[in-house]
C-alpha cells in the first residue's frame, strides 16, 4: 500500500543559499531530505533509514513548489518512492531501512 505525503520547500530555506541566484532550484540533498521526512512521517517511529541504494532526480524542483511524496513499501526493508510536482516526476529510487534499536536508557 503507497502513502502520499504532501509538502513544499519554503523559498527561504537556507539550503536554497547560492542553489542558484536568479534561479533557484531545490538541491537533489533536499530533495532527499523531504523523501525520509515523508517515509518517517508515513512508516511512523519504526523508520530508521540506513541507505539510498537508488536516487534518480528527472526534473528541477522549485522552491515554494507543492509536491507531493508517495512511498511504498516492497519488503521488510525496503521502500520505493516517487516525488512529484503535479504531473512531472522530479526524483524516484528506492530505500531501506533497519529496525530501531531499543532505548537503553530505564
Amino acid at each position: 500500500m503507497a502513502v502520499e505525503v504532501r509538502g513544499v520547500v519554503a523559498a527561504n530555506h537556507p539550503a536554497l543559499t547560492g542553489h542558484f541566484p536568479g534561479d533557484p532550484i531545490v538541491p537533489g540533498a533536499l530533495i532527499l531530505c523531504e523523501v525520509l521526512r515523508a517515509a518517517r512521517q508515513a512508516m511512523g517511529g519504526d523508520f530508521v533509514p540506513a541507505a539510498i541504494p537508488q536516487a534518480r532526480f528527472h526534473a528541477p524542483l522549485r522552491p515554494s513548489e507543492p509536491y507531493v511524496c508517495t512511498i511504498e513499501r516492497i519488503d521488510a526493508q525496503t521502500f520505493k518512492y516517487q516525488l512529484k510536482r503535479q504531473a512531472t516526476l522530479v526524483a524516484s529510487g528506492t530505500m531501506q531501512a533497519v529496525p530501531r534499536a531499543p532505548s537503553r536508557l530505564p
